[in-house]
């Protein structure tokens, strides 16, 4: 789901940055960019080695390997500077427990958001109508990645976005300041249908 999820958000990002990342030069440019709603400094503020990256995927990479061992799909991965989320839920104990166990053995990893859950089907089935269903939590998702697009002063790139199935968002990455840090989650707290929302942003300017 997280991978879709993404990819939503790329198409839209894309979208957006389209019109404005091909604008021809002319005077005043500068002045338009400062003023625009969601300025280029704002879109492309993510500095970030190439290692850093690699290494994060390559997190990315050992845990989706895992899943596929264990024939689930049932959870998803958000990682920013080996701060890895992970969110999902399943409906089988033990499996839950192997899963587990196999992403605490993951290496590089700085810090874990343990955000998998277990509940029964019988469970999972008496709570339904309390539950946002797959295609509900992709547009919440998209819808908030949208918001944090169009913001002024919030670098959206250095943002990660996770629904879980009870509508709570979590938020991790990196902010410029407490400002920026606050403004993110008063976004994403505006957002239609959006629960509870989690903050695991980290401040370095």
């Amino acid at each position: 789901m997280g991978k879709i999820i993404a990819s939503a958000l790329l198409v839209t990002a894309i979208s957006f940055m389209g019109f404005s990342g091909f604008i021809p030069a002319r005077a005043g440019l500068l002045d338009d960019v400062l003023s625009a709603p969601k300025t280029l400094f704002d879109r492309a503020i993510e500095a970030r080695s190439t290692s850093d990256i690699i290494t994060d995927n390559e997190i990315v990479i050992e845990i989706n390997a895992i899943m596929a061992e264990l024939g689930t799909i049932k959870a998803s991965t958000e990682i920013y500077e080996q701060h890895l989320l992970m969110t999902g839920l399943f409906d089988d104990a033990e499996l839950y427990e192997e899963f587990r166990e196999r992403v605490m053995e993951v290496e590089g990893i700085k810090e874990l958001y343990w955000h998998v859950e277990y509940m029964s089907e019988e469970d999972q089935e008496a709570n339904e109508a309390e539950m946002l269903d797959w295609v509900d939590a992709i547009e919440l998702d998209a819808r908030i990645g949208i918001h944090l697009f169009e913001t002024a002063g919030i670098a959206d790139v250095n943002l990660r976005v996770a629904v879980d199935s009870f509508a709570s968002v979590y938020l991790i990455g990196r902010a410029r300041s407490h400002e920026e840090m606050l403004k993110a989650v008063e976004v994403t707290s505006a957002t239609e249908g959006v629960g509870v929302v989690i903050n695991y942003i980290d401040m370095n300017p």
